[in-house]
């Protein structure tokens, strides 16, 4: 059973008292890193995990670099000072390409990033066409263009996303109005065998993905393996949790109450699938 303690501000002093209690902080630019937070909840049961969901300044894709890294080590210095963390997992592709080195040679816990499945992709591809689907600022940084460069496959096509971003982010999950913006990023491309999921908001709509291609396209998203990279660098530090207890699940949002209540919902729901 997952505890849920809302805060409602980033701003609000807590209540509680961790003590030796040292959590693992993950920060989207807002409600797609709950993917993210499930998949590392189930892997890592025992952890104790402080998620903060930025929707305020939602979404990062349309805004400057440095505005990026400027927001995403302001959340990191939250992490660090109100929460004691002991790793960051950055669950936005965006802030990922923008801000991980900057923010890894700034602190020195660890900082792990998001990075698109581009190489199980190519791995699994039989000549058709790759999609990946993200937001104008992933596509263009270097970090994501120097991925693509190393596997040397022109069979990759980059197809920026960034309404999708905002519907999701809205909690608009009318089928109607997210197909229609699917059709418009994908109509025009032929030979499609693989889409990769370059942006944590669209894991909520594989299902939707898979109905348009009658299931015969394989989807690939970068969560499991971030949260295995996490798992793997704890393990190594010896900072991962050894006891039975299942851990405990915050969430805070810069938004409105109403947004951190939907955030909530949304968790809850997407751990019961």
């Amino acid at each position: 059973m997952i505890e849920f303690k809302c805060l409602l501000d980033v701003l609000l002093i807590t209540i509680i008292e961790f003590g030796e209690i040292m959590m693992i902080g993950i920060f989207d630019s807002g409600m797609g890193g709950l993917t993210v937070l499930k998949d590392a909840h189930e892997l890592l049961p025992n952890e104790d995990f402080i998620y903060f969901g930025d929707s305020k300044n939602a979404p990062y894709g349309v805004k400057t670099k440095n505005e990026v890294i400027k927001l995403s080590d302001n959340i990191c210095q939250m992490f660090i000072e109100k929460y004691n963390v002991k790793a960051i997992v950055i669950a936005c592709n965006t802030a990922t390409s923008a801000a991980v080195n900057i923010l890894r040679k700034k602190y020195d816990i660890p900082i792990i990033g998001m990075e698109p499945a581009i190489k199980p992709a190519i791995v699994d591809n039989g000549g058709g066409k790759i999609i990946v689907m993200a937001t104008e600022m992933t596509l263009k940084e270097r970090k994501f263009n120097n991925l693509i460069k190393k596997f040397r496959d022109n069979n990759i096509i980059k197809v920026p996303c960034s309404e999708l971003v905002d519907v999701i982010e809205d909690g608009n999950f009318e089928k109607k109005n997210l197909n229609r913006i699917i059709e418009e990023c994908l109509n025009d491309i032929e030979n499609i065998e693989s889409i990769v999921l370059g942006c944590t908001h669209f894991i909520f709509i594989k299902n939707l993905l898979n109905k348009k291609f009658k299931n015969k396209i394989k989807i690939f998203d970068g969560n499991i393996g971030t949260i295995k990279n996490l798992k793997r660098i704890l393990i190594k530090n010896e900072t991962i949790t050894n006891t039975n207890d299942i851990g405990t699940v915050l969430i805070e949002n810069s938004g409105e109450i109403e947004i951190l209540n939907k955030s909530k919902e949304i968790f809850k729901n997407y751990v019961k699938e």
